[in-house]
């Protein structure tokens, strides 16, 4: 088995990925290009079937009865030869190794399941069992399903998963121009100290949008494997400065703890992502993950932004002093009108790079403002 093959073996839940950190790098094992999903789809050519458990420990072997013991180095080939002898087989974790074939698997029979074939319900209550994923290759219905701690996952060709992942891609790039278009308004608006919770709102509203595109295509170049390294470039491209730009406009705009409310960037970020589309859709409940009321009325409130966006977009300057600059004006308009002098009063902050903080800034308020207007 190829080194990136086992490098991507799935193993059991745990940790911060959770169900779904596992269930991705279960796909990623069984994607196209990967030696395991060439074995499955010579085995759905071969009209066999077959049940394989994608790890081994004491409560898998406690639960195979008769077969062979192996211990025989993984290759597509031999998993096909051996799965006509129509027993479950049981891979080791790293998946590099068959440790056992034609085995009758017998999990916990009270372990609740939908499934309805024997082999499908046996893969679903194993997978349940032990907590590694399980393949099971259907002759009759011709489909390879994954089941991953509850979650049952069909197989699909390249070509169809492919054709979603385009339409998505489509969406991705009409939600990035109109991001883009939203974004430079709000930088427009900075310079003139004309923001309101409506505009703040708006941006985050398309961040968001675009953040979930993204992980929908994401998911799709998992299940796709080498067939989707286009793919994969293409993704990068849009999404490239996103994640960066969602953190800055929190940290522009969360608003100052109060007695009733307090909101800090994480948890601001987070509400931001836990958001359904069908939510980020009300400016209202996008405003309330930012920190504010969410009333009607809120949503047409000036505010103003620290600073934060608008350094970041000055060349070679780096984190620190960003935080130093915003520390020591308290806001953006203050940095605009500050003087080279005034720059150097904060600490690190040179002659020469004072005299970029000024020129970057005069520079980002004179194209912001033509693009708004011109």
């Amino acid at each position: 088995m190829a080194a990136n093959d086992r490098a991507s073996a799935p193993g059991k839940p745990g940790g911060s990925s959770g169900a779904d950190g596992l269930m991705r790098a279960s796909l990623s094992a069984v994607a196209p290009g990967t030696a395991m999903r060439d074995g499955l789809e010579r085995i759905l050519r071969g009209n066999t079937g077959g049940l394989i458990v994608l790890g081994s420990d004491k409560t898998v072997e406690a639960m195979c009865t008769g077969g062979f013991v192996l211990d025989v180095e993984f290759t597509a080939t031999r998993l096909r030869e051996l799965c006509k002898l129509d027993g479950g087989i049981v891979l080791s974790s790293d998946l590099s190794k068959i440790l056992r074939a034609g085995v009758q698997l017998v999990p916990d029979p009270t372990i609740p399941t939908e499934e309805t074939g024997t082999r499908h319900r046996t893969a679903d209550r194993v997978s349940k069992q032990v907590g590694f994923p399980v393949v099971s290759v259907s002759q009759s219905m011709r489909l390879i399903a994954l089941y991953v701690d509850g979650q049952r996952r069909v197989l699909e060709d390249s070509a169809a998963i492919l054709s979603r992942a385009n339409q998505a891609l489509a969406t991705l790039e009409r939600y990035k121009l109109r991001l883009d278009e939203v974004a430079g308004t709000l930088s427009a608006l900075e310079i003139e100290d004309l923001v309101t919770v409506r505009d703040v709102s708006a941006v985050s509203q398309r961040l968001e949008m675009v953040r979930l595109i993204a992980t929908e295509i994401a998911e799709y170049v998992v299940e796709l494997g080498t067939d989707g390294r286009l793919l994969t470039l293409q993704l990068d491209e849009l999404i490239a400065g996103v994640e960066p730009e969602r953190e800055l406009v929190v940290r522009d705009y969360v608003p100052e703890p109060t007695a009733k409310r307090s909101r800090t960037v994480d948890e601001a970020l987070a509400e931001l992502e836990a958001l359904t589309h069908a939510e980020l859709l009300e400016l209202p409940t996008v405003a309330r993950a930012l920190g504010y009321t969410g009333a009607p009325e809120t949503l047409d409130s000036v505010v103003s932004p620290r600073g934060f966006r608008l350094l970041a977009k000055v060349p070679r300057l780096p984190g620190a002093i960003i935080d130093r600059l915003v520390e020591h004006f308290g806001g953006l308009q203050k940095l605009l009108a500050a003087s080279v002098d005034d720059l150097q009063t904060v600490d690190g902050v040179g002659e020469a790079r004072a005299r970029s903080v000024r020129e970057g800034l005069s520079r980002l308020a004179e194209s912001s403002i033509l693009e708004r207007y011109v």
